[in-house]
């Protein structure tokens, strides 16, 4: 399955959303890639197990289950989680890049890419709107949480 979708950072037509600067946004992001904890409903823990220039590697711990991944990243333009395939998960990923078609106007675009229901026959496509709704509402508290983070100085 592949999905993606937008999510306006900054709308200049409502007075009352706060406008965040690319640098607070990738901030936030950094702050996902480093402590996801906030970010992932039902995660336990997050490990680093390995840093390079290149990329990192983590141990997410949502209890029952343990979920490696891979993180990469253009800084200030985009962010790639690799999930790998294991036991508890069949691996897939997610890119998320910063857009600004004209100054000012910031987007996040979620791009996911998943082994999910990748049979046309399979009984797991009936799953498909679903999941694509539980992405994009978990997207929506991504960005909620990088509005806190902002606005309480821990994404300048």
């Amino acid at each position: 399955m592949q999905f993606e979708h937008l999510i306006a950072i900054n709308d200049p037509q409502n007075p009352l959303v706060t406008a965040l600067s690319r640098d607070q946004v990738w901030a936030g992001l950094c702050h996902r890639v480093d402590n996801p904890v906030p970010f992932l409903p039902g995660m336990v823990s997050c490990t680093i197990v390995e840093r390079t220039e290149a990329h990192l590697r983590r141990q997410l711990n949502f209890g029952a289950a343990v979920i490696e991944d891979k993180v990469t990243q253009a800084d200030n333009h985009w962010v790639r989680f690799d999930i790998q395939p294991g036991e508890q998960h069949a691996g897939g990923s997610l890119t998320i890049t910063i857009e600004e078609p004209e100054p000012g106007a910031l987007f996040l675009r979620f791009a996911y890419t998943t082994s999910f229901a990748a049979n046309p026959n399979s009984e797991e496509r009936a799953y498909i709107d679903y999941i694509k709704s539980a992405y994009h509402q978990s997207d929506l508290d991504c960005v909620r949480i990088i509005r806190t983070l902002a606005a309480d100085g821990t994404a300048q």
